[in-house]
């Protein structure tokens, strides 16, 4: 078997965009020849870095995106659900806290990032399915324990979270992905023959299939697999 081509996939909680994008990635994990390695970032960093604007303050976009998540949502089979006020959540309140958090569990795990995967699924899950707040430590806290991680692993990671390490890994990983052409999230890089080559957004898996040497079996792969 050919050695597995290694996938990055850099993501934010605040982004609903994202999670579609990290449930994909999640799912074809085993399915495809790829090493999968998740990278929690900042998407408020890479938003000013590249000089993007948030479709917040474009209303056409803004409107677009609602309607546009709930298609996406019933397609990919996650359950999606806009906050109240969503720019609120995405662009007062923002992902810095909550983005922090993340790393520190994936800092401070050993044996792969079923934590962190499983945290941030939580996350996302708390800010766009049941409209919860994802900024203060007992929101962390919850959607830690509901992860699965003890209190113990809790307090270390919240303690983690306000370090200069902490601090100093997420501008690092943020600035990471600006320098591979990032102007916004998922981003996903797949490393083929020694060239990074990447792909923005949760609507380019067919063709990242296609550059990689893989099949897209739709948002389902489990279940497309068994049918063929």
């Amino acid at each position: 078997m050919t050695s597995k081509k290694v996938v990055e996939l850099f993501y934010d909680v605040v982004s609903p965009y994202s999670w579609l994008g990290f449930e994909i990635m999640c799912r074809y994990r085993n399915v495809w020849n790829i090493e999968l390695k998740l990278r929690p970032a900042f998407l408020g960093g890479v938003m000013q870095g590249s000089g993007n604007k948030p479709p917040g303050l474009v209303p056409n976009k803004f409107q677009y995106m609602a309607k546009d998540l709930l298609r996406l949502s019933a397609y990919f089979d996650v359950p999606l659900q806009a906050p109240s006020d969503p720019f609120e959540a995405m662009f007062q309140k923002g992902s810095l806290t909550a983005m922090r958090f993340v790393t520190a569990v994936q800092v401070r795990e050993t044996g792969g990032d079923k934590q962190v995967e499983r945290v941030s699924r939580e996350l996302w899950r708390r800010v766009w399915r049941e409209d919860k707040d994802i900024t203060e430590p007992a929101s962390l806290s919850e959607a830690a324990m509901k992860a699965g991680l003890s209190e113990r692993e809790i307090k270390e990671a919240l303690e983690l979270s306000t370090s200069g390490e902490i601090k100093e890994k997420l501008k690092s990983v943020t600035q990471n992905a600006l320098d591979h052409g990032a102007f916004g999230f998922p981003l996903v890089v797949c490393h083929i023959n020694g060239k990074p080559e990447m792909f923005f957004g949760s609507d380019r898996f067919e063709l990242m299939a296609h550059c990689i040497g893989e099949k897209w079996l739709g948002p389902q792969p489990d279940i497309a697999a068994a049918k063929l």
